[in-house]
């Protein structure tokens, strides 16, 4: 599953074939001015999902962090007004928080869209890898655990970012009850060998705008620095069919 941080990368990414498109909350907090890390204010969130949801024809899933609050009927309040938007699924995290508070916001959000007889898919993302929330040599039984606790409080995935060692990822998947879902990096073993281990999903994180940011930086430092316009000629989209992923 791509990432997308705007309407524009969202359109752009959907024209390749993507079945559904997700978001990066740091491509997402980058292209807004601020720093990834639960900064964005949620209203930025709204309106840059609604100009996503405008252009797009497949699901989008929106990572919304922690839900941008740390009460859960305060996250469900603002996942459903994502949901209003026509969302299909959430990526929310625990982070630095108890994996209680997850499995409250999860358990909140879940009565809200029960409630409103909608349907929105929550994958349950845990940093016990990504933020090496336990010692290396509990971390697997630890994502395990926790993702019991997401699943029983109404998930229906479970995302963890930097898992990489095949052992620990099949493992996982055959514990969790609950579809697997891993962030694509450096020395992460290609989609098809993840499936054979048990992994549902693949998600791009924040990779795709991290590659374009680098590249425009390059071009930048090379305009600057020489003024020439062939800095500019490295494999750009033609104009014409950027207008026509609008049209």
């Amino acid at each position: 599953m791509p990432n997308a941080w705007d309407a524009g990368s969202a359109r752009l990414i959907e024209a390749q074939g993507a079945s559904a498109i997700a978001t990066t909350s740091a491509g997402f907090a980058w292209a807004l001015g601020y720093p990834d890390g639960r900064m964005l204010p949620f209203d930025e969130v709204i309106a840059s999902v609604r100009r996503i949801v405008r252009v797009l024809e497949v699901p989008l899933s929106v990572d919304v962090e922690n839900g941008y609050a740390d009460d859960p009927q305060t996250v469900a309040d603002h996942v459903m007004r994502l949901v209003d938007l026509g969302i299909a699924g959430i990526n929310i995290e625990d982070g630095p928080d108890a994996a209680s508070l997850l499995a409250a916001k999860i358990e909140a959000i879940r009565n809200a869209v029960a409630r409103a007889s909608l349907d929105l898919f929550v994958n349950a993302r845990s940093d016990v890898f990504l933020a090496n929330l336990v010692e290396k040599a509990k971390q697997p039984q630890e994502a395990i655990t926790r993702g019991d606790l997401y699943a029983s409080a109404g998930a229906d995935g479970l995302f963890l970012p930097a898992l990489v060692q095949p052992s620990d990822i099949q493992t996982i998947a055959g514990a969790i009850r609950r579809p697997l879902n891993v962030m694509a990096l450096p020395g992460l073993a290609d989609a098809a060998t993840l499936g054979k281990l048990g992994v549902r999903r693949l998600s791009a994180g924040s990779g795709i705008s991290q590659v374009v940011l680098g590249k425009a930086k390059a071009m930048a430092e090379a305009f600057l620095a020489h003024g020439r316009s062939e800095a500019l000629d490295d494999r750009p989209l033609p104009y014409a069919e950027i207008q026509h992923l609008f049209a």
